[in-house]
């Protein structure tokens, strides 16, 4: 065991899930203006293996694992991340407007089960001042952005499809020239008009129209919550097709929380939300080998999430049809060092199972 599963872990554990999130953000941002205390972070977690570079949406990755969003929401400590070895960033969720997110406690973790409740409810600082902050982050790999409507709250007034839409286009217009590319998050489980977005095909079809007039420049990919059922996927799919620059997918945490659990289920009801980690990885990665199986795989790529902890729980789901792979509640558990210890660990699977690039394993499972 490292330092920080014998030290650090027990320590953060005993305080609050959200404080010690804020202060490692915080703690990145601060580390991020220090050039030469990142290159030194680089020096110790960088590695580079030839075998794990790939090129998704004619971006070019130095290997394929990325810092989920969720965990820097609004990019703060982009520089940090980047030296601890990832592959890629994706930021946010990030409105147009700013938002306060749910009330507090929001966020605990369940350590029996290796996962997080999340009841953030997208707390963000709003598109324009991350924009301005992006103007002076200095970004080494490719930076996702993904953007979500803005969560006015449970008591705010409804509001129609078209303002819905124009809450993604206005943040894409504000962020286009920062991003590496977008992530259109069309499910959030947390937030009261966030839930099912992509269950009315009306809806899907006005705001991939909307998006398109908005012709953003970058790639741009769909984060949907896994599909009730097949039909339900393939009508998704049917009207994602006819719009040509969706590059691909990623799959949102399920609602609700997953069973069976070893948190005691006096504890859960507690704790509103979805869990991220280990007890939603079963249905993550079935999710995304039934859209791997029915999308143009000559078109689409998918970024998938969910329970990822080590090197063989990401080259599951590379096998399963993920072209990236990203993780948040590892970095939790597992501290800093996860991210050099899962690339040394997938370089090394698929040099045992014979492939010369990541690229070739993707998909080798679904049938």
């Amino acid at each position: 065991m490292g330092i920080y599963a014998r030290i650090l872990r027990p320590l953060a554990f005993r305080c609050d899930a959200e404080l010690m999130h804020n202060l490692a953000v915080g703690g990145a941002e601060l580390a991020s203006s220090a050039p030469s205390l990142c290159a030194a972070f680089a020096n110790h977690y960088v590695r580079s293996y030839e075998r794990l570079q790939c090129t998704v949406a004619g971006l070019q990755f130095r290997n394929p694992l990325g810092l989920a969003a969720g965990y820097d929401k609004n990019g703060r400590g982009i520089p940090v991340w980047a030296a601890l070895g990832f592959g890629h960033i994706e930021i946010g969720s990030i409105s147009s407007d700013p938002s306060a997110g749910n009330p507090r406690p929001r966020l605990w973790r369940i350590p029996e089960d290796h996962g997080l409740v999340v009841h953030y409810g997208l707390p963000n600082d709003g598109a324009e001042r991350v924009a301005k902050r992006l103007v002076d982050a200095r970004v080494s790999i490719p930076l996702g952005v993904n953007i979500v409507n803005t969560n006015r709250g449970a008591q705010a007034p409804p509001v129609s499809d078209e303002e819905i839409a124009e809450d993604y286009v206005r943040s894409i217009r504000c962020l286009d020239v920062h991003a590496g590319y977008f992530m259109l998050n069309l499910s959030c489980p947390n937030t009261a008009h966030g839930r099912g977005f992509v269950s009315s095909t009306s809806r899907v079809r006005l705001l991939l129209e909307a998006v398109r007039e908005a012709a953003p420049v970058k790639p741009v990919f769909l984060k949907v919550a896994p599909f009730a059922d097949l039909r339900a996927l393939d009508t998704f799919l049917e009207q994602v097709d006819s719009v040509a620059f969706v590059r691909g997918f990623g799959i949102n945490m399920p609602p609700g929380k997953p069973a069976p659990l070893a948190t005691s289920a006096e504890r859960l009801c507690a704790m509103p939300g979805g869990i991220s980690g280990r007890p939603c990885q079963e249905i993550m990665d079935r999710a995304g080998a039934d859209l791997y199986r029915r999308m143009d795989r000559k078109r689409y790529r998918i970024i998938a999430t969910g329970g990822v902890f080590d090197a063989a729980g990401a080259y599951c789901k590379i096998r399963r049809g993920a072209s990236l792979v990203q993780f948040l509640t590892a970095l939790v558990y597992e501290g800093p060092g996860v991210v050099r210890r899962m690339t040394h660990g997938l370089d090394e699977l698929l040099a045992r199972d014979g492939f010369g690039n990541v690229a070739e394993a993707v998909g080798v499972d679904v049938k």
